[in-house]
């Protein structure tokens, strides 16, 4: 019998995790069933339950698994001499907020996903918005700015736009910040 590569392996969490993601977001966290996504990513339930041991040890690797990378890429904007003041703006949210909402925008549950992830997940969650704001501060040059840009930024999403929508809005918001 062969022995699973670790390649393999990590093939199967994303695959989990995809799987996970497209339930979560079409049907909704409460009405999605492990079967739900073990019939999606083509696998056994039980099969899961060796990568997460239950919906919500799997909702929370979905945060991780959507946001990864995303704060260090981002704090590395910060350093970019080369770049304006709104062009680090730009391709900070860009980084933070724009590609993942690509990910998630369009499907009927992708409001209740997010709030689902930052309720679950309050540590994990505040850790990451203490971190947004010293990057926005850093390029701001002041906290309070910084925090009202952030509060701004958060509320674009509050109607669930579209990608194109976000980043018109977006677009405003960084002209109005960036001078």
């Amino acid at each position: 019998m062969a022995k699973a590569t670790n390649t393999n392996i990590e093939e199967r969490k994303k695959d989990i995790l995809d799987a996970a993601l497209y339930c979560f977001l079409n049907f909704g966290y409460s009405k999605t069933s492990m079967d739900d996504v073990a019939k999606k990513a083509g696998i056994s339930r039980p099969l899961i339950y060796l990568k997460f041991k239950n919906k919500e040890d799997l909702l929370l690797g979905l945060f991780d698994y959507v946001m990864e990378g995303r704060l260090e890429e981002a704090e590395k904007v910060v350093d970019q001499n080369n770049l304006t003041k709104k062009e680090k703006l730009w391709r900070m949210i860009e980084i933070i907020k724009v590609e993942p909402w690509g990910k998630i925008s369009g499907c009927p549950m992708s409001q209740e996903f997010f709030n689902t992830c930052c309720d679950m997940d309050e540590k994990n969650f505040e850790k990451f918005e203490k971190t947004k704001l010293k990057i926005l501060t850093e390029i701001l040059g002041d906290k309070f700015e910084a925090e009202v840009f952030m509060m701004a930024s958060d509320g674009l999403l509050e109607d669930t736009p579209t990608c194109t929508i976000l980043k018109k809005r977006l677009e405003v918001l960084i002209d109005k910040f960036g001078k």
